[in-house]
């Protein structure tokens, strides 16, 4: 049985809509991470599964129990907010146990609770300091420990780490891994950050414009986006997108890239077939390579017919970055440290042609 299932959910706000037809399942154990662009409706989906906002059609249910007409209290949630959300007069212990007080929990079980959730986040030390005493770090892992102490059956995360600097931001991504792996909770959780979503998520749903883009898990979502807005939407440096044609040629099918100044660059894809004369060729970074003599290159890589005029070379550290324009567009490849590239000289590159993807100029969808 799904611990969560939304059933063709819509939300509008007068004449506005803002959730188009979403539909979303997923198992006991999950971390469902919800990414998308600002204004995507990301966090409006998460407070309607809260129940803090009402829905104009559909169904929500958790655990088998249909919560659409549910208060929030009723619904066996507990939630993680951007802002925290602690009262700034009680100490970190009362913030914790507050909710189970509420509640008319008895008072060794608060306090089992808390010393069990205390020593998960390590926050023994914090108990009886004030918010105003904390880090912002600190602040997050005692929010954390409220919805902790709850027990609940589904956890949900408002971009909890986005008022983190960036050091802390990945050191507390690393605790709500660890939380997820031994507890085995199921988890709803909202960010804009792609990096984020790829390393938390066991299933990510990917939205634009309050339309359900893409659902999968990070690898599906990562080597075999759906379109170009997933393509383009996730990874780092993002999936180069670049215009081309398609030539059937003796059983396999010719790519040809505009270069400026010189004759299109050729790649030979062998497996491609029926694609239409007009593509978007969607490869990663790293999933070009150079092609000096000697280079070791993936058994799936072909080696361009010409080589490109590299525009810029930017070092950093394990990797060497390389920008040139194809098809009108700054392509960037991800070379290895020592690689020989030069700014302003011609260069080899091969294509891993098992890791390209193929799209529709016309709407964006994938044709491979």
């Amino acid at each position: 049985m799904p611990i969560l299932e939304i059933d063709h959910l819509q939300k509008s706000y007068g004449e506005t809509q803002i959730l188009h037809d979403i539909n979303i399942s997923i198992e006991e154990g999950d971390f469902l991470v919800l990414v998308g662009p600002s204004g995507c409706g990301k966090s409006t989906l998460l407070n309607c599964i809260a129940g803090l906002e009402p829905i104009t059609g559909g169904d929500i249910s958790i655990a088998g129990r249909n919560v659409t007409g549910v208060s929030p209290k009723d619904r066996d949630i507990a939630m993680v907010f951007q802002s925290y959300a602690l009262y700034p007069t009680m100490s970190v212990a009362k913030n914790i146990t507050f909710g189970m007080k509420v509640r008319g929990v008895d008072k060794a079980t608060q306090d089992a609770k808390l010393k069990q959730v205390a020593a998960q986040l390590q926050i023994e030390q914090l108990l009886n300091r004030k918010p105003g005493q904390l880090s912002g770090g600190q602040r997050q892992r005692v929010a954390m420990g409220r919805a902790l102490v709850r027990d609940p059956r589904l956890f949900l995360f408002d971009e909890p780490l986005s008022n983190l600097d960036a050091k802390l931001r990945v050191s507390m991504r690393t605790e709500i891994k660890k939380l997820h792996q031994d507890l085995n909770a199921s988890i709803v959780y909202v960010t804009h950050d792609q990096i984020e979503a790829m390393t938390l998520a066991t299933k990510i749903v990917v939205m634009k414009g309050g339309v359900i883009q893409q659902i999968g898990t990070p690898a599906e979502i990562y080597n075999r986006p759906a379109n170009m807005f997933v393509a383009d939407f996730m990874g780092s440096p993002a999936m180069n997108l670049i215009p081309a044609r398609a030539r059937a040629d003796a059983g396999a099918t010719r790519i040809e890239i505009d270069r400026p100044g010189a004759a299109p660059l050729v790649i030979t894809d062998p497996v491609a077939r029926d694609l239409p004369a007009d593509i978007v060729l969607g490869v990663r970074p790293e999933d070009i390579h150079e092609a000096t003599e000697g280079a070791h290159l993936p058994g799936n890589a072909r080696r361009a017919d010409g080589d490109v005029l590299i525009d810029i070379v930017e070092p950093a550290g394990a990797d060497t970055f390389a920008v040139t324009q194809l098809g009108g567009k700054p392509v960037t490849a991800r070379l290895r440290a020592e690689s020989p590239v030069q700014a302003r000289q011609p260069f080899p590159l091969a294509f891993d042609l098992s890791k390209v993807s193929y799209f529709s100029p016309k709407d964006g969808q994938r044709l491979n």
